[in-house]
């Protein structure tokens, strides 16, 4: 799944990662449908502890030069988060919701939020296709064992059934942009636990997007090109106490993408979290 916002004058938005230490080694292969069942009863679970948790996420979104290298001012972004899924309603995916609590180290002013670039106050779970209900739309492929963090992991590649065409959703400058079934990635999962350790997902071959008319008409292209869309996710034990418990949760996640013929055609998002804490009642929340 990619889904992200840009604009063809401003700038452009999405979330894809980028990296965290893997070493292959030899092992045999876990049949795909244990391991697959496995990793989706891990993420079920993970999902109902998930929502009682509010972390601190610092967000850095710095356009790049065509080799890839820091051009101008970084955007810095700090967003309180949750999570949102009701396990029993035929709806909508988990959710992960943002409020703004800093834009470049002061507090949110009108104006402030959201740029195209910016991420969404609501935006998809992306650990959510692997849920039972959802695996319907995705191949998985067992591909051996590596070690991650110095923990012994399966790994599953992932791909899309069919691509499905673009859904775009225009808002004066920017576009909301969602390419079901037109990305392909990799799971690392704990040998024992099935706890997700890594989650990486590429775009899968250039996508052009139709500029709108009116756009066009105030000097926009025909169309954008959607060239790379990448996203690595890196998981780390994180401690609660009282009562004791330790969860895998995000720890970064880098981002990276390109556009042609876009205000922002390079673009790095690197996502952090740090100040986990967890609700035990429902007005007691502890680190």
């Amino acid at each position: 799944m990619v889904l992200f916002r840009f604009g063809w004058r401003l700038a452009l938005r999405f979330v894809v990662l980028g990296s965290a230490s893997a070493v292959a080694v030899v092992g045999q292969s876990v049949p795909p449908t244990t391991m697959i069942d496995r990793i989706g009863a891990y993420v079920e679970q993970y999902y109902a502890r998930a929502q009682s948790i509010l972390a601190i996420e610092s967000v850095t979104l710095q356009p790049l030069t065509r080799d890839l290298g820091p051009e101008g001012f970084a955007r810095r972004l700090v967003y309180e988060l949750r999570v949102e899924w009701d396990p029993d309603a035929d709806g909508p995916d988990p959710n992960v919701v943002r409020t703004l609590v800093s834009v470049n180290g002061r507090p949110p002013k009108a104006g402030d939020e959201p740029r195209c670039t910016d991420p969404r106050g609501i935006s998809p779970e992306p650990l959510a296709p692997l849920l039972p209900g959802r695996r319907v739309n995705y191949i998985f492929t067992p591909v051996g064992q590596s070690k991650v963090q110095g923990r012994a992991a399966m790994m599953l590649d992932y791909r899309s059934v069919r691509p499905e065409p673009p859904k775009v959703e225009w808002r004066d400058e920017c576009a909301s942009i969602d390419l079901p079934g037109r990305t392909r990635g990799r799971i690392w999962a704990d040998a024992e636990s099935a706890e997700i350790l890594r989650f990486d997902e590429h775009l899968v071959g250039l996508v052009d997007i139709p500029v709108p008319v009116p756009q066009q008409r105030r000097g926009a292209p025909p169309y954008m090109t959607i060239e790379r869309a990448d996203m690595s996710i890196e998981y780390r034990r994180v401690a609660f106490v009282d009562p004791d418990e330790t969860l895998m949760l995000p720890a970064r996640i880098d981002n990276l993408v390109i556009v042609r013929n876009s205000g922002s055609p390079r673009l790095r998002i690197t996502q952090m979290f740090s100040g986990y804490r967890r609700f035990v009642t429902g007005s007691r929340i502890v680190r």
